[in-house]
């Protein structure tokens, strides 16, 4: 999170054309990761929603400045999202995917450029026909260019062959995914839009014309590059300073962002944005696991430094690398450095002068610095347009900004070195240098409190001498060296030993800085040269160790009890109390909550700050470990998943299914509503949760409906809570269903109501949970625990 305005050299900054960076990691079978060329005659297939007036050139328009055209053809060219359709189309795909024969020759998801794009793309080695009046339509009033151009998302094209499309009907039609049979792949090196109607054909052409060698652009800028006053501060204000750079929204606690998105959904989150006791957002990376069992896993991170690139564009580019690297130094990957991927996302205020020739040489640091890392970078996108118009003929440029995505592949999901400092007897701290070792102060957020950017910006260490510090963390974080781990990023060291303690309600630190070559405290305590934070297990032996390697770190002190965090340079000496710091930290996030949240309830998570952390009390025989009979075939009670097209919980609930010794079913209303399930066979079924129907009638009214108003889904339904053998169980969107059904207290006059949160918004946490004395089935041998329990709901 960034925000930033600024006005120097007669230029206005600021993100009034914001930055939403959203994405997603996966990973797919090795026999699966090379598309096939179709044949002749392969069929292409639509999968997803109808199209609409809706994106019409959006991807030109992301990259023209807002305000340049009207209104009507700018909200014309806005995307629009519809998750729960993107589901019904992923299950239809992973259930081929799943198969031991894979039928998927080719796909390609719908962005940029619509159907056009994405079926050009799918047939670009053979040609193919698309027959437009085949593409499914949500408004008649369309013209074929929209048809063909629109960007309404959620929508899938792939090839199969023609013997394989019955099966595909029958998956498509029990997950309720929209198919369509558009066209088949041709041959002839020819691309086609034909209405078999009326004989029209929009677009008729060779692929050599559209993938063949299009014009370069040739862009010429010569404007002189900026230069920007340094930063100038008062060297004896360094408490005052932490005070406010604490509360800017970079350096903030993020709590209001992470509490009100889902942090535990497919239950394969390994790593999430919160830590320690207090659960709070100081993570650096997020792992996801590949299954419920292994401990390999997919770790990522990211990275952004536009303020610094503001002042120098090769060293801010290179800074976005070394964030998001040091941001993924601290899990264990399992090819280290060699086996990371990038992704690098350009937004940027291009074709003003001066922007292209920055935009240029960014790029240009870019590639060069990872081809010398050994790093690739075989993706990115870009938003050329980052310049706000207004009426008056007012510009704001958004800072030139390089997103940086880090991915990986780590061999163990739990063994992650944490930003949560722990009190051990022999740890120590080092500072771990991954820049040129200048403690500059450019384009930090220090300099921002100062409206700032500065003349003096801290650069990444050199490839050789970054790639090796890597390394050798990477094999202290495999041999469980490290007790913790925290980057230097926004905020500088000052920051970031303050909040390896902030989600702790017992530790402090000592900490000496005499061994810094810089002489200024505050450049050593606000400087966000890259670097990382270790605590070591044992001081001796990392010491040892990072000699022997010629790693360049520096001791910087050690964990104490108590909440104070005791600083010394020279003739300097500062004790900072934590737990007031904590809470300076938390008031931004508690304020930008209250905007979203009904503002006692605001007002009550910032109050509680501290006081509630996490404790566990397990039953006695209670190992954590999965017992080896779990694996053994005989399974004598059967259990069903019931699911609803939306829903997104039924995989980790089978699997917990599994765990507990049941076999399991997998049912969805398709197969209730069809007569192809009874319920017959199973003695527990579960209602997932999720988003049935994308709660369009309100949450699982849409769900009750599919029982109630279908004749065999009914009958099952009620067969099964007459029989005496019989468990159930609902969660979340299953909850709900099961309070619509009034199964929950069935027999009573009064059923209860579920109501939406009193926050107003969707919750999200991590939480304790006391079971006490009782009968149910379910909970009886857990009488007495005190567990973590995941809370994500609206």
């Amino acid at each position: 999170l960034l925000t930033f305005e600024h006005t120097e050299n007669d230029k206005t900054y600021g993100y009034d054309k914001v930055i939403m960076l959203a994405g997603g990691v996966g990973y797919a079978r090795k026999q699966d990761a090379l598309k096939e060329k179709p044949g002749k005659n392969d069929i292409i297939v639509v999968l997803g929603g109808d199209n609409y007036r809706i994106g019409m050139g959006g991807g030109a328009v992301s990259s023209v400045e807002t305000g340049e055209f009207n209104n009507a053809i700018e909200l014309n060219a806005v995307q629009r999202s519809n998750p729960e359709m993107q589901k019904r189309v992923a299950n239809a795909i992973r259930a081929l995917a799943e198969r031991p024969q894979n039928p998927i020759i080719s796909i390609h998801d719908h962005g940029a450029g619509g159907h056009l794009n994405a079926l050009s793309e799918l047939v670009e080695e053979t040609g193919g026909k698309i027959f437009i009046d085949k593409l499914p339509s949500g408004d008649p009033t369309l013209s074929a260019k929209e048809i063909i151009g629109n960007e309404s998302q959620e929508r899938m094209g792939l090839i199969i062959k023609e013997k394989d499309i019955e099966l595909l009907q029958k998956i498509t039609a029990r997950e309720r995914a929209p198919m369509y049979l558009v066209g088949a792949a041709t041959g002839d090196k020819q691309f086609t839009f034909e209405n078999a109607i009326n004989g029209e054909k929009p677009i008729d052409l060779q692929l050599a014309h559209m993938f063949g060698n299009p014009p370069k652009t040739l862009l010429t800028d010569n404007a002189p590059h900026p230069v920007y006053a340094p930063v100038t501060y008062d060297p004896e204000q360094l408490i005052n300073y932490l005070e406010q750079v604490v509360q800017l929204e970079a350096v903030a606690c993020k709590d209001w962002l992470t509490n009100k998105v889902d942090r535990s959904v497919t239950g394969k989150i390994a790593h999430q944005q919160c830590a320690g006791e207090l659960q709070l957002p100081l993570n650096d990376c997020g792992i996801v696991a590949l299954d419920y069992t292994g401990k390999h896993g997919i770790a990522t991170s990211i990275g952004h430094t536009p303020v610094a690139a503001l002042a120098d564009p090769e060293k801010g580019s290179r800074l976005a690398i070394a964030e998001a690297l040091t941001n993924l130094v601290m899990a264990p990957l399992s090819h280290r450095l060699k086996g990371i991927s990038l992704s690098a996302n350009w937004m940027w205020p291009a074709k003003n002068p001066g922007e292209n020739k920055r935009l240029y040489a960014a790029v240009e640091a870019v590639s060069e610095f990872a081809c010398q890392l050994g790093i690739n970078i075989p993706t990115g996108k870009d938003s050329l347009s980052m310049t706000q118009k207004y009426p008056d003929g007012t510009k704001v440029f958004s800072p030139g900004t390089v997103i940086i995505s880090a991915v990986g592949q780590t061999d163990n999901v739990s063994g992650v070195a944490g930003p949560v400092a722990q009190i051990a007897a022999g740890s120590a701290l080092f500072y771990i240098p991954f820049s040129d070792g200048r403690m500059a102060l450019g384009g930090s957020s220090f300099a921002q409190l100062l409206n700032s950017i500065g003349d003096d910006i801290p650069d990444a260490a050199s490839p050789l001498e970054f790639a090796a510090s890597f390394e050798a963390i990477q094999h202290l974080i495999h041999t469980q060296a490290l007790l913790a781990c925290h980057d230097v990023s926004a905020g500088g060291l000052i920051t970031t030993l303050l909040e390896m303690n902030f989600a702790s309600t017992h530790t402090g630190m000592e900490i000496d800085l005499s061994e810094f070559a810089e002489d200024d405290t505050l450049k050593i305590c606000f400087s966000e040269a890259p670097a990382i934070v270790i605590q070591a297990k044992d001081k001796k032996e990392v010491t040892h160790f990072l000699t022997k390697n010629k790693i360049k770190f520096i001791p910087i002190g050690k964990v104490v009890e108590g909440e104070e965090l005791r600083i010394e340079h020279n003739e300097d000496l500062y004790t900072l109390d934590i737990a007031g710091l904590r809470e300076i930290w938390f008031e931004t996030s508690y304020l930008l909550d209250a905007k979203q949240t009904r503002k006692p309830y605001a007002e009550e998570r910032f109050k509680n700050l501290g006081h509630q952390p996490l404790t566990y009390r397990f039953p006695d025989n209670f190992t954590g470990n999965i017992t080896d009979d779990i694996t053994l075939p005989n399974r004598p009670v059967k259990a069903a998943i019931i699911r609803e097209k939306g829903v997104n919980g039924d995989r980790e609930m089978a699997y917990a299914l599994f765990l507990a010794g049941f076999e399991v079913k997998d049912i969805h209303m398709t197969d209730l509503i069809s007569g192809r399930e009874n319920l017959s066979d199973v003695n527990m079924i579960v209602y997932v949760g999720g988003f049935s129907n994308s709660d369009v009638l309100g949450s699982a009214k849409g769900w009750a409906g599919a029982f109630l108003y279908n004749e065999k889904a009914k009958k099952a339904l009620d067969s099964y809570y007459h029989r005496p053998d019989t468990l159930s169980l609902g969660v979340c969107n299953g909850c709900q269903l099961m309070a619509e059904l009034e199964l929950i207290y069935p027999g009573m006059k009064n059923h209860p109501k579920l109501h939406p949160n009193k926050s107003g918004k969707f919750e999200s946490g991590f939480i304790n949970v006391t079971i006490p004395e009782n009968n149910a089935v379910m909970l009886q041998n857990l009488a007495g625990s005190r567990l973590g329990v995941w809370v994500a709901h609206a």
